[in-house]
């Protein structure tokens, strides 16, 4: 059905060489930089560039719903086989639930070895509980059934705009279901979506060349705002955090990769400038379109792109889920609560299904986690207060680690169904094949 492909081999006449200061990811990794140093020697200034951050997660977030809608519709339709399509939607759920409870698991058992909580000796009764007030508000509106309800929108329109990731997955799937099902009578629809599908994906190139001056505002004001002295006093948790994310990305996705028969370095090299992106944002959904596009460019087929990657930012949330059970842990040490196996067994039950719960709302870390300590009274929520300075630093590692692994997934499910393409992925991560604006109209990403 597909009328557009990318083909597996280089193009004949290789792609022109950019300078290098012409790269994203290099463009990037200086504004970075830049932030970094304007936040530490002119905080006052650092902050006032919030808006930068701001605007640019705002111009990302206005063309995610429509992407997601246009890939996941072409993708469903565009296969027919529905029977296919619930194949790999059974897929992915069994491969988010194995690694997300692997993620809550790793977690859980680096806390009690590690145990950077240890030894601080802190009263709860001196913490500051109206701090994380707010959070732990939204994690006690929050129940299994308001989130059930809350994936279904009040109108197909809304889904478009409400910013609800799951209600736009939602929608995309019935519809492209029915547009399978619909099936000669179809493809003018199908064929104009397509057409859509190739303007959103310029629009995308062309949003995403505003990503260093959205990194340099948000990297400037999160060091002017908490300062890198501020990571110095929790400096343990931080470390022991970001050495468990690194030690799951690349022995657990690294092994997961190396048996479905690509490299993990190269697949980070391939997504250096998203992944720039999100450390400079904090924010996953800053490349979540970016993301969509290069792993269709990478030989995964775009049905299996548009269902894997929009459902694994809601439910395969590998540094959401190692964060929760070590934070949680991390406080009860810290607070001198000595949870027993049932009681940490019963937190991460809970972390299981709060993170799902959770999904798409703005803060969603320490909301689940206010949530979860909610469960086992022992452990006091006004203790999240200790880790609220350095939880910026921490999300930027829960959003990459998010990241990459829904980056692996998308891989593996594709090969699990037999369509992973993999002389295209080699030419791909090679950088033998061009970027999608430099793309001729023939060679646009498609199924």
């Amino acid at each position: 059905m597909a009328r557009h492909i990318i083909h597996p081999h280089p193009p004949a006449v290789p792609p022109k060489r950019q300078p290098w200061y012409a790269h994203l990811y290099i463009q990037v990794l200086l504004a970075i930089a830049a932030g970094i140093l304007l936040g530490h020697f002119a905080p006052d200034v650092g902050e006032s560039l919030k808006p930068l951050g701001d605007g640019f997660i705002k111009l990302v977030k206005m063309i995610i719903a429509p992407v997601i809608f246009l890939t996941i519709v072409t993708g469903i339709a565009g296969m027919r086989d529905l029977g296919r399509v619930g194949r790999v939607a059974g897929k992915a759920f069994a491969y988010f639930l194995f690694f997300s409870t692997l993620a809550l698991f790793i977690g859980l058992t680096v806390a009690n070895v590690v145990r950077p909580g240890a030894g601080l000796n802190i009263d709860p009764t001196t913490l500051d509980a109206s701090r994380i007030s707010n959070y732990a508000e939204q994690a006690h509106a929050s129940t299994l059934t308001g989130f059930l309800l809350g994936i279904i929108p009040d109108t197909f329109v809304s889904a478009m705009t409400s910013g609800n990731i799951l209600q736009t997955l939602f929608v995309s799937v019935l519809f492209g279901i029915a547009l399978a099902m619909v099936g000669p009578r179809g493809d003018n629809i199908l064929n104009a979506l397509e057409d859509f599908s190739t303007a959103f994906f310029k629009l995308v190139a062309i949003v995403m060349r505003a990503a260093p001056i959205g990194a340099f505002g948000a990297m400037a004001f999160t060091i002017g705002t908490y300062g890198i002295g501020t990571l110095a006093n929790l400096a343990g948790l931080v470390a022991t955090f970001y050495l468990t994310s690194l030690l799951f990305v690349l022995v657990v996705l690294g092994t997961v990769a190396r048996l479905a028969g690509f490299s993990i370095f190269k697949l980070l090299s391939y997504l250096k400038a998203e992944l720039l992106l999100v450390l400079g944002t904090s924010s996953s959904e800053s490349a979540l379109p970016s993301l969509i596009e290069k792993m269709e460019r990478a030989g995964c087929p775009k049905s299996i792109v548009g269902l894997v990657v929009p459902t694994g930012y809601s439910f395969n949330l590998d540094g959401t889920n190692i964060y929760m059970t070590l934070a949680a842990l991390f406080i009860a040490q810290a607070t001198g609560v000595d949870l027993s196996l049932g009681e940490q067994l019963l937190l991460l039950s809970v972390a299981m299904l709060s993170s799902k719960g959770a999904a798409g709302v703005t803060g969603a870390g320490f909301i689940t986690l206010a949530a979860t300590l909610s469960i086992v009274p022992s452990v006091p929520i006004a203790g999240m207060a200790l880790i609220l300075g350095v939880d910026r630093f921490m999300s930027e590692c829960r959003s990459l680690t998010n990241f990459i692994g829904n980056a692996v997934a998308t891989v593996v499910v594709s090969r699990w169904e037999g369509s992973f393409d993999k002389a295209q992925f080699d030419a791909a991560v090679a950088g033998e094949l061009p970027s999608v604006d430099e793309l001729p109209e023939d060679m646009v990403p498609a199924d």
